[in-house]
């Protein structure tokens, strides 16, 4: 069974891309197969894994509007066990037209059923609440949500929260959700007691993990190589591997 994680929230800047990248790679240490996919118009996440959106012969937005399947613009990348359906400026049109379709929000998850060999599928987000991240928190088993401990980053939550309430009522009542603190200067204040308040309000839903700055994270697309592989030793590196633990030993944690 294949498990699929959403990572998105409405704010950029929050490593949604870092985050989707890094712990992919991190399960597929552990022997996973794992797929990535790109959803975003602005292809982040295929441009950090060495790709060029404007040459690609297919990427996700000829899967959600062109009709074809998913296998058919998967691409193998660096890491092994680790591939990537990719994204290119079709996205866009994907993003415009995808919610004038009836039962758009099915369409990835219908997708998936041509890939059932991989372990896990992770899906990065567009900073937005559009039909692109309700298409994929339809199809996930849960929804990782990234923030920074800063007052515009905290305070996007709540419209996260909102979207999530509304996927579980009208197509995924299984949805689950856990909060991810990332970017954190453990030297600043304002970081640790927005840490403090965010984990006192949302309680178990919040990893335990939490991803410091660290340089080697920002590096790494430069080299087109996630940071298990373009720095293994690095704080980015091993707590990418922590929260893959976390998530191989705990499962699936909701607020109440």
């Amino acid at each position: 069974m294949t498990y699929k994680i959403a990572v998105a929230n409405q704010k950029g800047g929050v490593a949604k891309t870092t985050t989707t990248l890094s712990l992919g790679a991190s399960f597929t240490e552990n022997g996973f197969k794992v797929l990535l996919i790109d959803l975003d118009p602005q292809a982040n996440l295929t441009l950090a894994l060495g790709f060029k959106p404007t040459v690609l012969e297919g990427a996700m937005g000829d899967v959600l509007l062109g009709g074809k399947m998913l296998s058919e613009i998967v691409l193998k990348t660096a890491q092994e066990n680790l591939n990537l359906a990719p994204s290119n400026d079709e996205m866009q049109l994907a993003d415009r037209f995808l919610g004038m379709r009836d039962n758009f929000e099915r369409i990835l998850l219908d997708a998936f059923n041509d890939v059932r060999e991989y372990d896990y599928i992770l899906m990065d987000c567009p900073p937005a609440i559009g039909p692109l991240t309700q298409c994929a928190l339809t199809a996930a088993d849960l929804h990782i949500l990234p923030t920074q401990c800063e007052y515009f980053s905290a305070h996007a939550i709540r419209s996260s929260l909102a979207l999530i309430r509304d996927i579980r009522e009208r197509t995924n009542p299984a949805l689950r959700y856990r909060v991810l603190l990332t970017m954190i200067d453990s030297s600043n204040q304002v970081h640790q007691s927005l840490n403090h308040q965010i984990r006192r309000a949302f309680n178990n839903a919040v990893f335990e993990t939490e991803i410091e700055i660290d340089g080697k994270l920002r590096e790494s697309p430069l080299f087109a190589k996630p940071i298990t592989m373009y720095a293994p030793e690095s704080l980015g590196a091993i707590q990418y591997r922590q929260l893959s633990r976390e998530l191989l030993e705990n499962g699936i944690t909701e607020s109440a």
